[in-house]
């Protein structure tokens, strides 16, 4: 049995896009994945880490493979919890420094999806900069998707970070990475080992 887990990015939600293609087409991963988790993350940096912690280890104590695919900052999360756990991570025009990133954030903030409102602190940069991991030491673990016309991210800091991971690098597309759902067979191949 195993599990995935689709980390957002930030101001994103479950409703994102990718996650919506996620759960409709999960077939297309020609997997066997009992269950798609979506999680609903906090604003917080460490609290989002901290209900990633709990999904992890509540599945790995059922007995499931956990795989996670993280977008944007979800990258950046996910990064950091396949180090932890050793999992197997593809990462989707991860953000690499978010906490440099996201200066331009602090202060009120409005969730596109929700319309919740909140507040981004000097103190969730700092968070940021103790999750980093500035040197991956499982490179095999990870599956980097880039776009190249990534409008919110340059794209060239994922594939200098991640260089010794297998990579699919698309010219053009966004930041959003246009038509992901024809990526999902490539993520089952890598999930499956099938890719290294």
């Amino acid at each position: 049995m195993s599990s995935l887990i689709y980390i957002h990015g930030f101001n994103s939600s479950p409703e994102s896009t990718k996650a919506k293609v996620l759960n409709q087409s999960l077939d297309l991963l020609g997997m066997d994945i009992s269950r798609c988790m979506v999680p609903d993350l906090a604003y917080e940096p460490e609290q989002a880490v901290s209900e990633l912690i709990d999904l992890i280890e509540t599945s790995q104590a059922q007995g499931e493979q956990v795989y996670l695919i993280g977008s944007s900052l979800g990258g950046f999360y996910a990064t950091y919890l396949a180090e932890k756990y050793n999992l197997k991570a593809v990462l989707v025009n991860p953000a690499v420094r978010p906490y440099e990133l996201l200066q331009d954030y602090l202060g009120p903030n409005k969730n596109i999806y929700t319309g919740e409102e909140y507040q981004i602190t000097e103190q969730h940069m700092q968070q940021l900069k103790n999750l980093d991991v500035e040197i991956v030491d499982s490179p095999e673990n990870y599956l980097l998707l880039v776009q190249t016309d990534d409008e919110v991210l340059d794209y060239k800091q994922a594939t200098d970070k991640y260089w010794q991971s297998p990579n699919v690098i698309e010219y053009g597309g966004n930041h959003s990475f246009d038509d992901f759902r024809s990526k999902l067979t490539v993520i089952g191949q890598f999930f499956n080992a099938e890719i290294h």
